[in-house]
């Protein structure tokens, strides 16, 4: 699919319409109408991004037709999957990069078949209540009145499944895990900035630093890190999650192979951060045996 593709320069808009990515999406979907529907919906989703309209027209429309490969939606508002606005510095380019959502992932697991239960939630305070002296298993005791809930400090967080089987797991991090899990593995993130922007230290000529999805959704990239390991770890994994896990957080090239990328800060006016298994070292990963 992707190694069909030659990078041009010309805006996303214009190369949609283009004989050569008319042929290609016709040939890599099948179906007129199916492709009608998907060239509507990825330029929708590129015209609301005016940061995504100044990426390489080539790995925009990679990283769209992997989504739509995985029966997922490009739709901001669903958060499936987004195609994240990454420069590459020594090419001088702005590429699109496939960034999986915590919802994609829900989606592909509950698609499997394989889950009678699957959820991520935040923890309150008051609700964690250590581990069990026996089983040393976490324990959780929910607020019952929501809006109480929802007023009282997130302190962690919980993902938890349970298989047709029966088989059950369960794992929780703390407020101040994520936040160094996020500090060590992106580098789009500083611990020390994410404490100054929470307490409203960070003047507003300097807001356009912190576009990374670790300062804008913090929540919603632990609910991603809590549901990636706990599946990958501990869950089953279909054939199209295997391949969503493999290229989740990459930019397609012509070849066929793919790089994961992450990000300086510095870059943030035009980048989002990719979140990977690894220190903050640029590495480039081609298999599942490999990120693991």
């Amino acid at each position: 699919m992707a190694n069909e593709i030659t990078r041009t320069q010309p805006k996303f808009s214009v190369a949609i319409q283009s004989d050569m990515y008319k042929k290609l999406i016709n040939n890599t979907l099948g179906d007129p109408d199916r492709a009608k529907r998907f060239v509507a919906s990825i330029s929708s989703a590129v015209a609301t991004n005016t940061n995504l309209q100044e990426c390489d027209a080539g790995t925009i429309l990679s990283g769209a037709l992997l989504g739509e490969s995985l029966n997922l939606s490009p739709s901001p508002q669903l958060g499936h999957y987004y195609l994240v606005p990454y420069k590459n510095a020594k090419k001088g380019t702005t590429e699109a990069q496939f960034q999986l959502g915590w919802h994609g992932y829900y989606q592909l697991a509950i698609r499997s078949g394989q889950y009678k239960d699957l959820d991520v939630i935040e923890i309150k305070e008051g609700e964690y209540l250590g581990r069990d002296k026996q089983t040393g298993k976490q324990k959780f005791e929910f607020i019952e009145d929501e809006s109480e809930r929802l007023n009282k400090p997130t302190i962690g967080y919980l993902g938890y499944f349970e298989l047709l089987n029966g088989y059950r797991k369960q794992i929780y991090m703390s407020k101040e895990e994520m936040e160094q899990h996020a500090n060590t593995y992106s580098k789009a993130f500083n611990l020390a900035d994410y404490k100054k922007l929470q307490a409203g230290q960070i003047p507003e000529k300097d807001m356009w630093k912190y576009s990374s999805y670790w300062y804008k959704d913090f929540d919603g990239m632990a609910f991603k890190t809590i549901l990636r390991r706990l599946i990958s770890k501990y869950g089953v994994m279909s054939i199209e999650m295997q391949e969503a896990y493999t290229k989740d957080m990459v930019v397609m090239k012509e070849n066929g192979e793919y790089d994961y990328v992450d990000n300086p800060i510095e870059e943030a006016n035009t980048i989002e951060e990719t979140e990977q298994e690894e220190p903050k070292e640029d590495k480039k990963v081609h298999s599942l045996d490999e990120i693991e």
